[in-house]
């Protein structure tokens, strides 16, 4: 789809890889930006339209649904993460935590978008997924699941949304340089380049985007004789 004079929503869109969405939606000319976050008072970014979303909350979902029924782009960008393995003490919390945002928030959004996408010509989603939709350590477990379950998510709205002419694009990457990740320490990639390589795909009418070349090779590495998805020994 063409950026250029079209209605999009982000989700998470008061810092990091959201923020950086509505900056590169508005410097490609579209017409209006919605930027959810579960506070308005936390979009800052000039020439947005700040909505409260919270995608955990069904009734601000179908609020920001009716508000904004001239969207034509949807980018499920909100989501958390959390260190730690299944077997810590608080996994199943830590997990049902993300499942929440990171799979159930994709959900809705798109259940709730979907007639509105048809309406304006079909448009496009974009999911903002990760290099954990395919591999995880362990390190964040509960996250790299809820990653995993976004992802397959994805693959079936291609599916059901195909007849609707709704382009479906999956962004996958690694650590980006966000709060999210702030305490890692592993190389990262600036969000406004991830954003921009994203919207590029989009724009090219692609349904998957590897948006960092450890992406590129995790993805390559999949089908090695021995998966990258494995532990790998020295």
């Amino acid at each position: 789809m063409k950026i250029s004079k079209t209605v999009a929503l982000v989700t998470g869109a008061n810092r990091g890889i959201g923020l950086a969405f509505t900056r590169e939606l508005l410097a490609r000319g579209a017409r209006k930006v919605y930027a959810g976050a579960r506070d308005p008072s936390t979009i800052k970014q000039p020439g947005v339209e700040a909505v409260r979303l919270d995608v955990t909350k069904p009734e601000q979902i179908i609020a920001a649904a009716a508000h904004a029924g001239d969207v034509a782009l949807l980018i499920n960008n909100a989501g958390v993460g959390h260190e730690g393995g299944f077997l810590a003490h608080d996994s199943e919390a830590l997990a049902r935590l993300q499942l929440e945002t990171n799979f159930f928030g994709i959900l809705r959004t798109s259940k709730a978008f979907a007639p509105i996408l048809a309406a304006n010509g079909g448009g496009a989603v974009l999911n903002v997924l990760s290099i954990a939709s395919w591999v995880n350590s362990g390190r964040l477990a509960a996250y790299a699941a809820s990653k995993a379950a976004a992802w397959s998510l994805t693959n079936a709205l291609r599916h059901e949304l195909a007849g609707q002419k709704t382009q479906v694009l999956a962004l996958h990457m690694g650590f980006v340089d966000t709060d999210l990740v702030r305490t890692i320490d592993a190389p990262k990639t600036s969000p406004d380049v991830i954003v921009k390589r994203a919207l590029d795909a989009l724009e090219s009418g692609l349904e998957e985007v590897l948006a960092d070349e450890i992406t590129v090779q995790m993805k390559q590495g999949m089908t090695s004789a021995r998966p990258s998805y494995l532990p790998q020994t020295a």
